[in-house]
């Protein structure tokens, strides 16, 4: 069914049609309405059988979807930002003890500085937990990765996160083809849970494990997740079928086969770098685009196939390591470690500052031709960053750079009005 929706309400659309049993809630920008549409749907029983919980914290959610995943219902959440932090002792608990929970992140910014706008430090924050991370480019893909997820999860029972940029995709109101029950029947079927907690035949769910067996469970641990690379191709071939479109996968290339220079991106950024792409094909510059659609797993072949003919890589990314640099661009170059290529890194679009195509594309001629530094922060205000630099250098007492750069903009009073 095609429908002009917001992004928030088309995914909970496609998670009310997976039939969660359990959705436990706490609101925090951008994944609000997500929670607030399937509130209304458990509250109207378009949504039944379904516990609508609305804890008193993202940590209270995480936990309360732990234990409804033990006790055998399907359980989702969303969360964003701070509320990722917020719960993260859970989050790592949840891939531990090998639960198939789905969560939406809205990717939003961390601060300190404070900021409710997109970018994906959050989801890198949590790189590291065990669970598998989606990102989708569009609001269709938001849909549709959903749909994947509870499959995906359900069959390895392993957490997975669909990633979708906040406000970019989770505010935007656009053309959506919203599946149908009897689509998604075909593709999520009943939970049939791996562990479960049963009074008629006890188990322990989180044991305590010591050095005599732990590093042998965190390998099963990795085994399982990485068993993600295997089946996400296949469920994403199975839901094309269903659904009349490509939906999901590992990577999705596009005009990489005959490109010098490939950009390597996730999320909502893609569109404008397919654009940035085609503009310089145009003009006689061999670049192409390679999407990357699961992060975690890392599906390092896949990739390497998919440069095995470009001659440079340049990975634009929305989060990057303090002190080291990016994220995205060291687990590229560590799969293209058998290869003498350069990978360039371009951090653009920090706390929602826009991606401009003009930029991307100065930038990328540059690195085209070799002249790109190894990391660039896109649309850099230099001025303002030596300002404050001078500032530090001038006095010990010099204050905080975030309002120093405020005032330095005008967006706060000087200091004495």
């Amino acid at each position: 069914m095609l429908a002009q929706i917001e992004g928030s309400r088309a995914v909970a659309h496609a998670v009310a049609r997976c039939r969660p049993e359990v959705v436990c809630t706490y609101p925090i920008s951008p994944q609000t309405h997500i929670i607030e549409a399937l509130g209304v749907m458990v509250k109207s029983g378009d949504l039944a059988p379904c516990e609508y919980i609305n804890a008193d914290s993202e940590m209270a959610a995480m936990s309360m979807a732990i234990g409804a995943s033990a006790a055998g219902a399907r359980a989702y959440t969303a969360t964003a930002s701070q509320g990722l932090l917020f719960m993260m002792e859970a989050v790592y608990n949840a891939a531990g003890l090998g639960l198939p929970i789905v969560m939406t992140l809205a990717n939003r910014a961390i601060g300190a500085p404070i900021n409710i706008w997109n970018d994906h430090s959050d989801a890198m924050a949590v790189r590291d937990a065990g669970w598998v991370q989606l990102f989708a480019e569009t609001n269709q893909e938001a849909v549709d990765l959903h749909l994947l997820a509870f499959t995906l999860a359900e069959e390895l029972s392993v957490p997975v996160m669909v990633c979708m940029d906040g406000f970019i995709l989770t505010h935007a109101v656009e053309r959506v083809d919203l599946p149908d029950q009897a689509q998604v029947d075909q593709l999520v079927p009943p939970f049939e849970p791996r562990q479960v907690l049963d009074c008629d035949d006890p188990v322990s769910i989180g044991a305590m494990v010591g050095p005599e067996a732990f590093t042998e469970v965190r390998y099963l641990a990795h085994a399982r997740l990485s068993r993600a690379l295997e089946v996400i191709p296949v469920l994403a071939e199975r839901n094309a079928e269903v659904l009349g479109r490509a939906s999901g996968g590992l990577v999705s290339p596009y005009r990489t086969d005959d490109a010098d220079t490939v950009v390597v991106a996730m999320g909502s950024v893609l569109g404008t770098l397919k654009d940035v792409a085609d503009g310089l094909r145009d003009e006689g510059t061999p670049v192409g685009v390679l999407g990357i659609s699961c992060f975690r797993p890392f599906p390092a072949d896949e990739i390497r196939r998919a440069l095995e003919r470009s001659r440079r890589v340049v990975v634009v990314e929305k989060a990057f390591s303090s002190g080291f640099g990016g994220v995205l661009s060291a687990d590229v170059a560590l799969a293209l470690r058998s290869r003498s290529i350069p990978v360039d890194t371009i951090v653009a679009g920090l706390g929602g500052r826009p991606v401009r195509a003009a930029s991307l594309r100065s930038l990328l001629i540059e690195a085209h031709h070799g002249g790109l530094d190894q990391v660039v922060f896109c649309d850099l205000q230099a001025g303002l960053v030596q300002g404050e630099l001078d500032r530090m250098t001038a006095r010990r007492r010099s204050g905080s750079p975030a309002e120093n750069v405020l005032r330095d903009l005008g967006a706060v009073a000087p200091h004495g009005r």
